[in-house]
């Protein structure tokens, strides 16, 4: 299930690297009390639309409002969120929710391909314990993408040995990006994902979303 949050704006710039607030926000929403906390995430969140850069270039403004969406797979969840938001609709930075659509799981069975609502990161450690950020020219990206998606799968209780997934290479505007996430450099891609898999596996992404860190912002498919 998802849910698209209409916000309005009291005119305060956002700084740049506002993810954090974000994640926090969303954090907020789902409580201290739950299943989620210290787990691998089975939702994910998409950037805020619409921002232009202030006058001073400081950061984002939202004259006309922003908005985003929460996914997950437990829709108990999202209903929890729901009755967060309605009690608590502040957010940061004079951002407040408006405004709640729900959208409930569609038909994916005809679809493939997926555009990106937030960057995806796709890290692992190496033999010398470091983290490395990989993108979406490499080779091996597509198997960590894959590997990400079947554990999630597991704790769902979900299998699919139909499932290949990769970023689409093709794309035009692919590229990558480096997102600052609390003083952490996070290189993630701002890439089309194509899947193969049963349309229950994919209705399981489009909620849950891909790669690494989507409970922090990262990930998310529309």
């Amino acid at each position: 299930m998802r849910i698209h949050l209409k916000i309005s704006s009291d005119g305060t710039t956002v700084p740049f690297d506002h993810q954090k607030n974000l994640t926090g926000t969303v954090h907020k929403w789902i409580g201290k009390e739950n299943y989620e906390h210290g787990n691998i995430s089975l939702y994910s969140f998409s950037m805020l639309t619409n921002g232009k850069m202030s006058s001073d270039s400081k950061g984002l403004t939202f004259e006309k409002g922003t908005s985003f969406f929460i996914s997950a797979y437990d829709n108990t969840l999202i209903k929890n969120i729901i009755n967060a938001i309605q009690k608590d609709p502040e957010m940061f930075y004079g951002l407040t929710v408006q405004e709640i659509i729900i959208q409930e799981d569609p038909d994916l069975s005809q679809k493939d391909h997926f555009m990106v609502a937030s960057p995806v990161l796709v890290k692992r450690k190496t033999e010398n314990n470091r983290v490395k950020h990989y993108t979406f020219i490499e080779n091996e990206t597509s198997d960590f993408l894959k590997e990400t998606l079947l554990n999630k799968m597991t704790i769902a209780g979900l299998t699919d040995d139909s499932l290949h997934i990769e970023f689409d290479k093709n794309y035009a505007k692919a590229k990558s990006k480096v997102l600052n996430y609390g003083g952490i450099k996070n290189k993630a891609n701002v890439c089309p994902v194509i899947i193969h898999a049963k349309p229950e596996t994919k209705v399981f992404a489009w909620n849950v979303g891909v790669g690494n860190s989507t409970g922090i912002g990262f990930g998310a498919l529309i």
